[in-house]
């Protein structure tokens, strides 16, 4: 068994003005249920930051890069207490199943300034 960790911050400001100046890119980079979450809250930006963060961070854990596949692939869900998770379709999962993923988990949080993530990879 191999532990791999990958991990990502960002400013939200600057992604909220990345996202105000290409407003397309929400659907290139979320799934339909990552944005109906994060447009659920107040202030979306934060919330779609931090899931951008936690893609960033999968693919840093991985080793391969967000070019290996397309970042729609994967995605943050949350079980029933909030607790986030990943859930990988195309490439992505193809991509893990190839490494001999066995377990993906996720730390996400963001203040007024920053989201982090943390992605821990078992092999």
């Amino acid at each position: 068994m191999s532990i791999t960790v990958g991990t990502d911050i960002l400013e939200i400001n600057r992604f909220r003005k990345v996202l105000e100046r290409r407003p397309g890119l929400r659907r290139k980079i979320f799934t339909e249920a990552e944005v109906a979450y994060c447009e659920s809250k107040a202030d979306s930006i934060p919330h779609f930051a931090a899931r951008f963060c936690a893609k960033e961070a999968f693919s840093k854990a991985i080793g391969s890069g967000v070019r290996a596949f397309s970042m729609s692939e994967v995605e943050v869900v949350r079980n029933d207490l909030g607790k986030p998770g990943i859930e990988l379709s195309g490439r992505a999962q193809k991509i893990a199943s190839d490494l001999a993923v066995k377990d993906v988990d996720v730390s996400m949080s963001h203040s007024d300034l920053f989201a982090v993530a943390v992605v821990v990879v078992e092999k």
